[in-house]
This record gives C-alpha cells, structure tokens and sequence, in this order.
C-alpha cells in the first residue's frame, strides 16, 4: 500500500499544506463527552463496562508478512432472535514463526442489555473459523436464520444456523471453501431476484510466505505493498438453492478483472433495480461491477467516475460505504484510503454518474494523513441526514521513525451532515478526538435499543473499542426490520423509503460494507422534529414495491412482504 505511491503523494502535498494534513497528537480519552461542548453528536466510551475481553490478534512473528496488518473485521447482528444486536469479532491466527499457549479464535458477544455483553463463542461453536479478514451475514437457504461467510487467508467458512443459537460449518458440502488465498471483505446479494441469496467474495493480492518482500523506509523496515505481488481475481457464487453453490465468477464476467480486492458493498447505485457489486481497490481503479441481469456483470468503474479520485489517480482503497447523503434518492459511495490521500466520496449524479466530491463538501477535513479503514454513515444525531464515521490506525508500528506527518495510533473520525451540502469535522467536540486507536474493521448500530446508532471498533493488536451515542435531542427516528416471504428473508438489497412531511429519505439493507465488516440489516432514518411517518416504501429484491402506513416513530419495527399495499410500477 506503500510502494508506487510517492509520485502521487508529491502531487497531492502540493498546495495543501502539510501542517494543515498532520495530525495533532493528544492524550487518551478516558472522560465522558462535555455535553456544553456545543456539538449535537456526543459519544462516550463504555468498553470497560460491556464484559467484552477480546484482544485482536494479526498473527505476526516479527517477519512482516504483507497482509498482516489488513485484519480484522467485526459484524454486527441479532445471531439468537432477541431483538438486540450482538457482535461477532474477527481474529488472525499464529503465521509462520509465530507461536501462541492458546490459539486466538474469532469471538461472538450476546447483547444482554444495558451494553452487556456475554462470552457465547464456545456454545455456538463460531471461534474456530481460521485466519479471519472479512465477514458478512445472510440467511442463504432461506430457513429464517442468519448464517455467517468468513473470508480469510487460507480456507474460507461458512457457518449454518441451526436456529438455536448454534451454528454448524457447512462449508465443504456448501461449496464456498474457496483456494486458499488472502481474503478481504465479502457480502451476500441476490443478484438474480430469485429469492435466495449469493455470495460475493473479494480477494487481495496473490501472496505466499515464500514470495513475501522485505521493504525499508529511511532505514526503517516496513511492510511491503500489494504492486510487489500479482494482482489477484475475485470470486462469485450462485445459489443452487439446495444448500449449495456454484461458482460463476468466470461466467458472470467477475473473474476477467484483477485487482487488490479490500472493502466492498453490494448496492443498487443506479436504481434500476438490480444489485451491483462495488469493489475498493488497494493502489489500483476501484471496480463498479453492474449487473445486467441474467448472470452477468460489467465492470463501468472509469465509465461512471468511481474509479479515481479527482488528480485521476487510483486510491489505495480500503472500505466502501453507501448512503444517500442529500436525500435525492440517489446512494452515494465513500471509500476509504491510505494517508496522503483523501478518502473518496463520490456523489451520485444520478444517471449512472458519479462525481469525486470530497473536498468541496468538507469530506477532507482532518482526513489526509491518516491511513484510513473502516468506514459507514449513519445519522448520528437524528436530524435527518446521514453522517460519517471513519476509524484510522497505521500499518507500521515504527511509522514514528520515518513519517512525522502521521502516527500508529489514531483517533476515530466523526464527520456530520450539515444538511446544507457540507460536512464538518466534529471529532474533537463529539468526544473521540482524543482517542488513540489501531481501527480496522467498524461497525455502526443501535446496541441499546435508544434510537441513537452506537460504534464497535475493531482495533489491530489490541481490545476493541465500543462507542455509546449519548446525544441529546428531542428528535425523533424510527427502525426497519424487513422480512421477506418471497424474497429473501431479511430483505438483503432491498430498498426502504421513508416520507415524513418533507423529509424524504432513502435506506438499502446491505450483507456486508466498510472493510471487511458486516452492519446495517436493521435500517436507521433519523426524522428530526417529525413526529409522524407518512408512508414507508419497500421495493423488494426480485418482488414488487409496497407501501406501508401508521408506522411508528421511535421504536423498532418490522415489516413483513405481503402484509402492505401493493404499489403499482410508474407507466
């Protein structure tokens, strides 16, 4: 992620301002957020009393191996049924020359309540899952459960849920294991809208402990990056609809691009109904995989702008995020990226275009010398616009030594929607700027159950981090559960749209988003003073649109296909 970047990286330092792009160093957060500092987004750290003991580990030995720094992911899901989000943390294992007393597994917290979490990992028998990167949930034989895809370095794993809580490796009759390859992030759709759910499954550079490359910096030794290894190819999966699958990546067109595949996330960018597959790159062109239909995907990066960013250069993508950030009913696309460069957000144009928008609509600030991961929106404050949140960490502990502009551990960055076409940087008010983190995987939900969207973060190396959205305000917000008959059963691409007086606002469930991480099945819509929902909208994956009336404000609800009112297809 290093090696070929310094010719852009001279470009981009050019009339910036590098004081203006460093930094500042501080102490760790340890007090609540001031709730006078002004900011309507307010976070407080509540780690130490969740009963969550986890510790990342990336496996390393000393050696560098490249891809050590890419993990983990973490997801973010009800696995019991309960109605509360639990989390789903993900871990490396020993590498070569690495040794462990007790060998590190992924572990699974059930949500008690009150951020109260409960060790279950062993008696669902979801810790043994491998070298662990990316991670994305689905119900993929539409028995009402949510199962689990790992994508690792090595044999990839598929979970079943078997309804009680447990869950059962399925992944040799399933056919999914994959070659053994390093991994990154992974989602399930339905790219035919028959109903039963796919998998897409992204894979970084073409790596073996006997090609790895030793790299220095001023002396200094540091990782090698993915222009020192072959580019690699990504994989798609048909759902047979019995259990298993068939591996199309070749006859859908996936498999004739290459790439350094990382975060990813499967959205309808173009609103013609279909899922499409957006793929972040590390040092090359993203990918934009549309879906024609029938089987068959084309990559249209360059052709609708998603590619670059504004010097037409390839970001050093990391996490891929979508959400409709002005309300037009249009999802727009933020990708995350190494420091030096800004994080890519892309507004949609609407037509099947994107324009690179970050700095213009305040995306840059306080983002450049970061070396950026996960990534997601989410409308933190409830005032009916969709907010950033982004969490940093670089590669190399010794970073120090050779680069003055950055550092190891980072603080998160919180980004709020104005609503009048502009993002301000409100990390230090909100009560996170003083944090000292190693991010990497990130997800975003409502863990109490308040109506405020809470932050999990997966740190490198160390315990995670666990972020309560204490903001105070009398607006209002409401959250959709989906539940598919025909479809697929927790509505996975479909899209929601939710009319409160004049406040419009568009949703898509999403399996899979940000780097390697997994959040978002249960829809957020912030309503500001709305104190009543007009109409919700729900066009389903492969089944039509339905309109649903007197949905409640400030709870969570669920909505079942077939019980609202069919709405006809515009002439």
């Amino acid at each position: 992620m290093r090696m070929a970047l310094q010719g852009r990286e001279r470009g981009l330092l050019v009339g910036l301002g590098l004081a203006a792009a460093m930094v500042c160093a501080g102490s760790a957060f340890s007090a609540p957020p001031d709730p006078e500092a002004g900011c309507p987004i307010q976070f407080q750290d509540v780690t130490a009393q969740t009963g969550i003991a986890f510790v990342h580990t990336d496996g390393s030995s000393g050696k560098r191996w490249m891809f050590e720094p890419m993990a983990s992911g973490v997801a973010v899901f009800d696995y019991n049924g309960d109605g509360r989000e639990d989390i789903y943390f993900l871990t490396g294992t020993p590498l070569r020359g690495a040794k462990a007393d007790v060998l590190p597994t992924n572990r699974l917290y059930r949500n008690d309540g009150a951020f109260r979490f409960t060790d279950v990992t062993d008696q669902a028998g979801v810790g043994k899952g491998g070298y662990g990167l990316g991670v994305a949930v689905g119900d993929y034989n539409s028995d009402g459960h949510l199962d689990i895809y790992l994508n690792n370095f090595g044999t990839n794993v598929l979970f079943r849920a078997n309804g009680d809580g447990t869950f059962t490796d399925v992944t040799k009759e399933a056919g999914v294991a994959g070659p053994e390859k390093v991994g990154a992030g992974t989602c399930f759709l339905d790219m035919d809208g028959d109903g039963w759910l796919d998998l897409f499954v992204s894979r970084y550079i073409q790596w073996s402990y006997e090609t790895n490359v030793s790299r220095s910096q001023m002396g200094c030794p540091i990782y090698s990056g993915p222009r020192d290894y072959p580019k690699s190819t990504n994989a798609l999966y048909l759902n047979n609809r019995d259990g298993t699958f068939k591996d199309v990546s070749v006859a859908s067109g996936i498999a004739a691009h290459q790439g350094a595949g990382m975060g990813c996330a499967c959205a309808d960018y173009d609103n013609d109904g279909r899922t499409d597959i957006l793929l972040a790159n590390d040092q090359w062109p993203a990918f934009a995989f549309h879906n024609e239909g029938a089987g068959r995907f084309t990559e249209v990066g360059m052709e609708i702008a998603l590619a670059f960013d504004e010097h037409a250069a390839p970001l050093s993508g990391m996490g891929v995020a979508c959400a409709d950030i002005d309300n037009d009913g249009w999802l727009d696309v933020l990708i995350t990226a190494y420091n030096k460069q800004f994080p890519g957000l892309y507004r949609n144009l609407g037509r099947g275009l994107f324009e690179y928008a970050t700095r213009p609509i305040g995306v840059g600030q306080g983002t450049f010398s970061q070396v950026k991961w996960g990534d997601g929106f989410a409308d933190l404050d409830n005032d009916g616009h969709k907010d950033i949140v982004i969490v940093c960490g670089h590669l190399d502990t010794n970073v120090d030594q050779f680069d003055k502009t950055t550092a190891y551990l980072l603080p998160p960055i919180v980004l709020r929607n104005t609503g009048k076409g502009q993002f301000v940087n409100v990390s230090d008010p909100c009560g996170v700027g003083g944090m000292r983190l190693c991010g990497r995987g990130m997800a975003l939900a409502d863990l109490d159950g308040d109506g405020r969207v809470d932050v999990v973060i997966l740190n490198s190396r160390r315990p995670p981090t666990i972020l309560r959205n204490v903001s105070q305000n009398s607006h209002h917000w409401t959250q959709i559960d989906l539940r598919g008959t025909k479809t697929n059963r927790f509505g996975v691409g479909a899209r929601v749209r939710v009319v409160a007086g004049d406040l419009v606002q568009i949703e898509e469930v999403h399996s899979g988003q940000g780097y390697q991480s997994h959040f978002g099945m249960r829809v957020h819509f912030g309503l500001a003073a709305h104190d009543r929902i007009d109409r919700v909208e729900v066009r389903w994956i492969g089944g039509g649109t339905e309109v649903f009336h007197d949905v409640p404000v400030d709870r969570i609800v669920t909505l079942t296909e077939g019980t609202g009112t069919p709405l006809a297809p515009a002439p």
